[in-house]
């Protein structure tokens, strides 16, 4: 029988380890891959250290990178590329971050929904494009779909949160720039102000020490506060000539940020976040413009258990979703990249490193109270505007 490596948590002991499974079989709809490269999320070793799945063991993770190995048996004619056999793709998917079963990516073999994945452009690595897909459309879905700000695929509307003139910039707010999310974010802001020719004036909160990489392209940073900086918000005020921003998106999401990245909003603006009140600590009823919340997960279309509730299958987002891999891979043949990666930290060790380093450096819960990690190895320094990427053999 084929088997896989795979990392494998037991969620009534917190224990993960490396074990061999039965290597998965594509069901309808479905590719096999043959995974290349993984990337860390926080989300992966939150759930892993304060586990939520309610089975005796889920193989873990999220990002991936690999080439389709086979097709399910109802795509055998089917013309897409991503279902040929040595197409080079990536995606994400569930890993433990749910109470219901769902398949996780820290595998050898994985199976994948074939239109929920991409094709990488040539040129591309396994390593840059495994660190895309899910943050890639958490921002996607900030951007575009929570603040509607139009965007490559998806129309959005037409920016009707700002009545200035059509000569006055669009003021965008990024907490947390620096972040991997953050990186992304930026990139669709810009591509929504190529896309209608509207002046955008894009406003980072980030530590002093990457305000020189967000100056430059793809991210473009119009202005730049120090997140540590006690009176950041007021800066944002002064720039706007006191109007406050349109759209803030806040890449942390945890009590204080909400807080503060709130206070910089105008009278008409929105706000996107990434974790819900239960998980980043805020109360949406102290604030007088509701931030947006919206889990990525949506956009895989299958009912989800999540934070003590059930997120319901959602066609629409699964739609965008679609849409957004879609658009990734759409110029692969030209070599094209859509979208920049982060920065990338190669990790050495593959699936056996991930617990004892990656997760190591990422903590457990919230990002504010990281801690760090007492090792001499250059690697295992503070994760900072990185994504961690592990090379599966």
């Amino acid at each position: 029988m084929a088997t896989t490596r795979a990392l494998v948590l037991t969620p009534s002991t917190r224990d993960v380890s490396i074990r061999e499974l039965p290597r998965p079989t594509p069901g309808p709809g479905e590719v096999l891959i043959r995974v290349h490269a993984i990337a860390l999320n926080p989300i992966d070793s939150l759930y892993v250290k304060n586990p939520i799945a309610e089975q005796e063991s889920r193989v873990i993770g999220t990002d991936f990178a690999g080439e389709v190995v086979q097709a399910g048996p109802d795509l055998s004619d089917s013309n897409d590329e991503r279902t040929k056999a040595g197409v080079r793709v990536a995606g994400f998917l569930q890993g433990a971050c749910s109470t219901n079963d769902r398949p996780g990516a820290f595998s050898q073999y994985i199976v994948a929904p074939y239109d929920l994945i991409w094709r990488l452009p040539e040129g591309l690595s396994f390593e840059a494009a495994s660190a895309i897909s899910m943050c890639g459309l958490t921002a996607a879905q900030g951007v575009f779909d929570r603040l509607g700000l139009p965007g490559p695929f998806s129309p959005g509307d037409s920016f009707p949160l700002s009545d200035r003139g059509a000569d006055s910039p669009i003021n965008v707010l990024i907490y947390g720039a620096s972040t991997s999310l953050g990186l992304y974010a930026a990139q669709f802001v810009n591509a929504s102000a190529k896309i209608t020719g509207r002046k955008i004036r894009l406003i980072g909160a980030a530590s002093a020490s990457k305000h020189d990489m967000l100056r430059q392209e793809p991210y473009s940073y119009d202005v730049l506060v120090d997140y540590r900086d006690e009176d950041w918000t007021s800066k944002v005020h002064e720039v706007t000539g006191g109007d406050g921003v349109d759209y803030a998106v806040d890449c942390i999401s945890e009590g204080v940020t909400v807080d503060k990245v709130n206070s910089t909003l105008g009278a008409k603006a929105r706000m996107a976040v990434f974790r819900g009140p239960a998980g980043g600590r805020y109360n949406p009823e102290n604030y007088r413009i509701k931030p947006i919340y919206g889990a990525v997960w949506e956009g895989l279309g299958m009912p989800i258990g999540y934070n003590g509730a059930i997120i319901p299958a959602s066609p629409r987002a699964r739609v965008f979703a679609t849409k957004f891999f879609n658009y990734l891979g759409s110029e692969a043949e030209k070599g094209v990249v859509k979208v920049e990666a982060n920065p990338l930290r190669l990790m050495p060790g593959g699936l056996d490193r991930v617990v004892p380093d990656g997760f190591a450096l990422l903590g457990g819960f919230l990002v504010s109270e990281r801690e760090k990690v007492q090792r001499d190895e250059e690697y295992m320094r503070p994760i900072s505007g990185e994504k961690m990427v592990y090379v599966v053999e």
